[in-house]
Order: C-alpha cells, then sequence, then structure tokens
C-alpha cells in the first residue's frame, strides 16, 4: 500500500506551509526513514554532548567518559586540582595536574573548555 507525503519547509504539511516535495513511498520506507532521521539526529546531539567538557564545572564521571587519555582517577585529580586551587584560568593550567601532560591538552582540545 503507498502513501502519500508531502514536505514542506517546516516538515510535514499543515494548514499554513507550502509544499515543497510530494513523495510516494510504502509504509516500510516511511519506517526506514524515519528511523535513518532519529539516528542521524541522536548522533548529531552525542557529538555535541562530546564536543565540550568543562574543567571548572564538570563531575569526574564527564571527565573520564568525554576526554580521551583521561581515566577517572585523573578526572578525579583534576577535580581536586580545581577544589585546591580555584577554577582553571588557561586550559594549559591542565597540566599542573599529576598525570595530564601536553600530549593529553593537545588531544583533547577541542573539547576543553573553562567558563
Amino acid at each position: 500500500m503507498m502513501k502519500q507525503f508531502t514536505m514542506t519547509a517546516n516538515g510535514f504539511k499543515n494548514a499554513l506551509s507550502k509544499p515543497m516535495v510530494v513523495v510516494r513511498m510504502s509504509a516500510h520506507a516511511v519506517a526506514l526513514v524515519a528511523s535513518f532521521t532519529f539516528l542521524s539526529m541522536s548522533s548529531m546531539v552525542a557529538t555535541a554532548a562530546e564536543a565540550a567538557v568543562n574543567i571548572n564545572r564538570d563531575s569526574p564521571e564527564v571527565m573520564a567518559d568525554g576526554l580521551a587519555g583521561v581515566g577517572i582517577a585523573k578526572a578525579y585529580r583534576i577535580v581536586e586540582y580545581r577544589e585546591t586551587y580555584g577554577p582553571f584560568e588557561s586550559i594549559e593550567e591542565l597540566a599542573e595536574v599529576n598525570g595530564i601532560g601536553s600530549a593529553t591538552i593537545e588531544r583533547n582540545r577541542e573539547q576543553l573548555v573553562i567558563e
């Protein structure tokens, strides 16, 4: 059984929008398109979440999950340093934490945030 769907600039057809594309497809094809769209949006959200690790606010668990080469023990050392010396003023200051070197900082530079 074929169904007709009308796509508009704002999504599926509604009373206020003009059609951009009219597509005829089976219910199975609709399910595949919906699944692909959901997976694409899920990966974008996951990528965004992985992109930012705030070393001045995030928990050790978040840091361990989001930073390459930083396990839970190093993440706890980052939090301990932060609690002892106050918020990090630069990403480079992270090198003061025992076990965090310049290679780890460079590997994670795009994910690291200080706010």
